[in-house]
């Protein structure tokens, strides 16, 4: 927008953590900043047998042998799958339905209502995210922008998407990956041209790097309630599977088992406990007044005082520890000892994933990993004496801005942006989806009688 863009995102569902806000603030400071809703569809029966059909195909992906060691990721991707589906797996190979779910949603025609919709605001170039998740509806505007010849870019906005969530089934014309590592999954894991792919660097880590606190310490600690005096570690908590043990109460254990340490260290540190926004509510009923300099504090920075808050505690912390989020890799940007605890009862939000990997790779991670509380205490220990910590570079560098430290993800990624708008792309029907197109609407009419329901 600062270059002279238009610019207008625009959202196909509400969103209950602060991100409607943020965007309409944006609007708001902003010339050339709009924000809207897409339209509902006009063809809802066609919807839901577009859902079920890419629900369908997402599926198969997780009966790869890859996935075997992540029953997580499995069985969520299974719990939303038709029967029909389900009922086929058990009878064909994995690849061959692939193949026909696959070919089938290519059958399925633009919605008119998306269409009109894309067509009216004449974009010059459609930025989608995330596009795959599991039956994604963003589906159909891509298929409209391309029925439109309108260049599409597909931006990944997690480290976590192209290991955990559907393929990229329908190809966009760029796909823009944060580092060499999601570049090589895209192209084992997903199969896309490696001319499509661009690299930026992670643009939404860039608020965390060069950035002072926006207080002192002892003002910082007063408004997060804590004593001022002596270090005190950070834990920040994660969104976790679905049925995932509440991490509140093994917060709880933790605290006690530091308290109860023998070190001297360990039982006298101050505690920040920093909640995740999504998982709020099993905060509700757990009392952490009855620890001598425990506090629970923090909101969803997506406002400057919460992001001022967030970077503070990042900053002031001796340590940072957690089981598996995103913040870890914000404690490594921001330079601190990063730890986590392997239990038994959150190891599918931990080695049950595969982007958990990349925090512990032996050549480029930096998550110190305790196998038990005892190995966890001296290495927060060590942490708490000595507190800065070399292996984060090497991540950084590597995984959140490959391009260098001192260069911003965020201009990469509007160049490439930009180039991506200057192409010259061609409506080009699918041979698969012309063939299947008399199937699909078969198969339209009976998803609209009981039976087919």
């Amino acid at each position: 927008a600062a270059k002279g863009h238009q610019v207008h995102p625009a959202a196909d569902k509400e969103e209950g953590f602060g991100g409607r806000e943020m965007v309409e603030r944006l609007a708001s400071e902003l010339p050339g900043v709009t924000v809207g809703f897409t339209p509902a569809r006009s063809d809802r029966r066609g919807f839901e047998l577009a859902t079920a059909l890419r629900l369908s195909f997402d599926y198969f992906r997780y009966l790869d042998p890859a996935y075997d060691g992540t029953p997580a990721i499995r069985a969520r991707a299974h719990e939303r799958t038709p029967q029909l589906a389900l009922g086929l797996a058990r009878l064909a190979g994995r690849r061959a339905l692939a193949w026909l779910f696959r070919s089938l949603e290519s059958g399925i025609p633009v919605d008119p209502a998306v269409d009109e919709y894309i067509r009216s605001e004449r974009p010059d170039v459609v930025v989608f995210t995330p596009l795959i998740d599991l039956g994604s509806p963003q589906l159909d505007y891509l298929k409209s922008a391309r029925a439109a010849g309108i260049p599409a870019v597909l931006a990944l906005w997690s480290w976590v998407h192209l290991t955990s969530k559907s393929l990229i089934r329908m190809r966009p014309d760029r796909i823009f990956v944060w580092n060499p590592v999601q570049e090589r999954e895209a192209l084992d894991l997903h199969r896309v041209s490696a001319d499509t792919l661009v690299v930026t660097g992670a643009q939404c880590f860039d608020p965390w790097f060069d950035r002072q606190p926006s207080r002192d310490r002892a003002t910082f600690c007063r408004d997060a309630g804590l004593p001022d005096a002596g270090p005190y570690v950070l834990w920040v908590c994660s969104a976790l599977f679905k049925g995932s043990p509440p991490e509140a109460k093994f917060v709880q254990r933790w605290i006690e088992a530091l308290r109860g340490s023998g070190n001297d260290a360990l039982r006298r540190c101050r505690i920040l406990v920093r909640p995740h926004p999504q998982r709020l509510p099993e905060w509700r009923d757990v009392d952490l007044c009855q620890y001598d300099g425990v506090s629970l504090w923090g909101s969803n920075p997506v406002d400057a005082q919460a992001r001022d808050d967030y970077f503070d505690s990042l900053y002031y912390a001796r340590a940072v520890v957690g089981l598996n989020t995103s913040a870890l890799i914000e404690a490594a940007i921001v330079d601190r000892p990063v730890h986590t605890i392997l239990d038994p009862a959150y190891w599918q939000n931990q080695t049950g994933t595969l982007h958990f990997q990349y925090l512990t790779d032996p050549e480029f991670g930096f998550l110190r990993v305790a196998q038990t509380l005892d190995e966890h205490h001296e290495q927060l220990a060590r942490a708490l004496q000595y507190g800065r910590a070399h292996e984060n570079v090497r991540f950084v560098e590597r995984f959140v801005r490959p391009g260098g430290r001192d260069v911003r993800a965020t201009d990469r990624f509007v160049d490439a942006l930009e180039d991506a708008a200057l192409l010259q792309v061609r409506a080009t029907p699918s041979p698969a989806g012309v063939v299947m197109r008399p199937l699909v609407a078969g198969l339209r009419a009976v998803s609209a009688t009981a039976w087919g329901e």
